[in-house]
């Protein structure tokens, strides 16, 4: 099997994670930054501007941003739900800058109360926006194999979807397991059919672990030629707006497995590891991560004395 030998992780951790926990106090979510852009960690998704209505967890984004003590070999990004969201990101000096759109027209609507082909038109304004304001915008295709209320999304839903933001202008784009439906072989079905039409345009995977193949879909979009990939410290997170999408893929687990396999992720583990043990404490609960309770594979311990 030959996999890529170096991925670029993007760390959700602060928006995806946190917006899922009682809200923390400003000065934990910045420190939690600061030691994200200590670990080697290429990209760290920061804030997400939101009304405080919707995401009361994101109501100190602007505060928190101007705090953080920039990495300048980090890229950092922050999530827009529309134009106004997208007028603060970029008076808060974001150049990277991403907006959902779901698949799922049901899901959509559950989410941002439109649907899907609204939410596209959205976009395109929104890409004008961020372009002429000299940065650039991702799109994330949210429920990209699977939706609660419709089940499995047609592989051509999907790529149309994703199409219809590339040619709006979309500079990147983000296909995203909401509700932990994907399969290895879905996975790399659903890059095959893409890179067929939008061969050129970065692609990045976003896994839930809610049924458990978080690190096997990982796998997956390896071996279909993905190197860009999105991971949630601790392995927090969900969606609100989908029955039993419990977090993220872990992303210490993941560097973990991609590093024992050989694959570069430019991350210190240990630095992240402790990172992990530090958000545990900021949200007062333990987390579904594994090789922050088990260690790393390659730690050894003592031979315990005979009693």
């Amino acid at each position: 099997m030959t996999l890529p030998t170096a991925v670029s992780l993007r760390e959700v951790g602060p928006r995806d994670g946190l917006q899922n926990e009682d809200p923390v106090p400003t000065d934990a979510k910045v420190a939690l930054i600061n030691g994200l852009s200590r670990t080697g960690v290429s990209r760290i998704e920061a804030v997400s501007f939101v009304h405080p209505r919707a995401i009361p967890q994101m109501a100190d984004a602007d505060e928190a941003w101007a705090r953080v003590e920039r990495n300048p070999a980090v890229t950092y990004s922050a999530l827009v739900p529309n134009s106004r969201g997208a007028s603060r990101a970029i008076d808060a000096g974001f150049t990277d800058i991403e907006v959902v759109v779901s698949a799922s027209d049901t899901h959509n609507r559950r989410n941002v109360n439109r649907s899907t082909d609204d939410s596209l038109a959205d976009v395109a304004e929104i890409i004008k926006q961020v372009h002429d304001a000299g940065g650039n915008l991702e799109v994330i295709v949210s429920t990209a194999w699977g939706c609660p209320y419709e089940g499995e999304v047609p592989v051509s839903r999907v790529v149309d979807v994703a199409r219809r933001a590339v040619d709006a202008g979309a500079d990147a784009l983000t296909y995203g397991d909401t509700t932990g439906m994907a399969t290895p072989t879905r996975v790399i079905d659903l890059v095959t059919r893409t890179r067929e039409t939008m061969r050129d345009v970065p692609l990045a995977l976003h896994f839930h672990n809610t049924r458990g193949m978080g690190l096997a879909n990982v796998v997956a979009g390896l071996q279909a030629g993905v190197v860009r990939f999105e991971g949630c410290l601790g392995g927090l997170g969900g969606c609100p707006f989908a029955p039993g999408a419990t977090g993220n893929v872990c992303t210490e687990d993941v560097v973990h497995m991609l590093e024992s396999m050989g694959c570069d992720t430019g991350v210190d583990l240990d630095r992240l590891l402790a990172a992990s043990r530090r958000l545990r404490e900021i949200v007062g609960h333990e987390m579904p991560g594994q090789v922050v309770k088990a260690g790393k594979s390659s730690d050894v311990h003592p031979v315990p004395s005979k009693v």
